[in-house]
């Protein structure tokens, strides 16, 4: 793989030795270089620096002008269900007509509705269809990406999603975890017996993703009507058993106790939280888990939106995320959800971008890879077109900015 001189970039941007998560106010520091250059070589960060300090180009095969655009690390997106075998648009209509999330769920919509569909599509296809997204989502500046099942809700078909998203993390360039969301609701056959699908989770769907390490990581769907706090801490123990750390979906639609359960399990990252009251964003303050917010998900169900900028006073760790996936958040623009956030939750562009970069990455545990400009680690870039300032990506929220995208050293776009 030849080696990339990038020259005359305006600013590299999250230029960093140490990279550990960022919580509170360490999240509107967001270190730049203004008029560098940066050497790519293989798959990773070889150098960077002034200009003043450009090393002869003649060594170097591939030189790329920036030509007073930005450079930035690729967006991380810790939150996706992009295994999925059909879009859900005539639940968008119902949206509109004024059905509820809850109403079109009641109705065999929502998660069943695709669970359905995928039941019906074959490996192939759905590996197919998720690839096309994969592709999709790389172009827009997503170098790394957390794909959950949970539209499977069978052993058979939740075994499918997870080996297509293993078929995906050998063929793509993009950094891939898999997250087993086999508690994403409960199937019709068993509405009125919790306990034997939770028995179908831990007994036969956890052994057999054990055995084909399909999973990084469990995570359940703690909501009202869905998952209760106790179950949901159950589901993950015996994940954890089988190595699996939990990523919780909690506190959408309700104050679910979807947090404090995350907080006691130590997981990893506590996903959604459009609903918080005090207690629960003190839960999170006082933790490791990361908060991730949600909110493409949050504008598609004009729900209130994550309370980021309570979140990030109150000292929380937090990541953006686009929830890709049929239902609630059709998109996996990430450049979308770093303008929501700062439109919407109040955050400063530094916060936003900071939070779907190296705090994204941290919420994959891939921060000591991914998610800044950091020598040795993988060359995941994202060159913009010329720009103003940094402020103008969030700004211009409707307008394409990005002019190539790097994964592993080598250009996508």
């Amino acid at each position: 793989m030849p080696a990339t001189l990038i020259t005359n970039i305006k600013q590299l941007v999250n230029v960093r030795s140490q990279t550990h998560v960022l919580r509170g106010r360490q999240l509107a520091d967001l270190p730049c270089m203004e008029n560098a250059f940066l050497l790519v070589e293989g798959d990773a960060i070889a150098r960077y620096g002034p200009m003043s300090k450009l090393p002869l180009v003649s060594r170097w095969q591939s030189t790329v002008d920036a030509q007073g655009g930005l450079v930035l690390p690729a967006w991380c997106d810790s939150h996706t269900h992009i295994v999925f075998a059909a879009s859900r648009e005539s639940e968008f209509i119902d949206k509109i007509k004024g059905l509820s999330y809850a109403e079109i769920a009641a109705r065999g919509g929502g998660i069943l509705n695709s669970a359905r569909r995928l039941q019906q599509t074959s490996e192939d296809e759905l590996f197919r269809l998720a690839w096309a997204r994969l592709e999709e989502v790389s172009r827009m500046g997503t170098g790394a990406i957390e794909i959950k099942s949970g539209y499977g809700l069978t052993v058979e078909s939740e075994l499918k999603m997870l080996r297509v998203i293993k078929k995906l993390k050998k063929q793509s360039p993009v950094t891939i975890k898999a997250t087993f969301l086999g508690a994403h609701t409960y199937p019709p056959e068993y509405r009125d017996n919790h306990q034997g699908y939770i028995d179908l989770i831990t007994e036969q769907m956890l052994p057999a993703i054990a055995a084909e390490k399909l999973a990084d990581y469990i995570d359940v769907f703690c909501e009202t009507g869905f998952f209760s706090p106790q179950e949901t801490m159950a589901i993950c123990r015996a994940g954890m058993r089988y190595g699996l750390k939990p990523k919780i979906h909690g506190n959408q639609l309700n104050l679910s106790g979807g947090v404090q359960a995350a907080v006691a399990l130590g997981a990893v990252t506590v996903d959604h939280l459009e609903t918080m009251d005090d207690a629960a964003i003190r839960a999170l303050a006082g933790s490791d888990t990361i908060g991730t917010l949600l909110p493409t998900a949050a504008f598609f169900l004009r729900m209130p939106f994550q309370p980021g900028r309570a979140l990030v006073d109150a000292g929380c760790a937090i990541a953006l995320a686009t929830d890709f996936n049929p239902g609630s958040s059709p998109s996996g623009n990430m450049n979308l959800a770093v303008s929501m956030a700062c439109i919407q939750m109040k955050l400063l562009p530094e916060e936003a971008i900071n939070a779907a970069t190296l705090n994204g990455a941290h919420a994959m545990e891939l921060g000591q890879e991914l998610g800044s400009i950091t020598v040795g680690k993988k060359a995941n870039l994202i060159l913009t077109k010329p720009v103003p300032s940094l402020a103008y990506l969030p700004y211009a929220f409707g307008s394409n900015l990005i002019d190539k995208v790097m994964i592993r050293g080598e250009w996508v776009t």
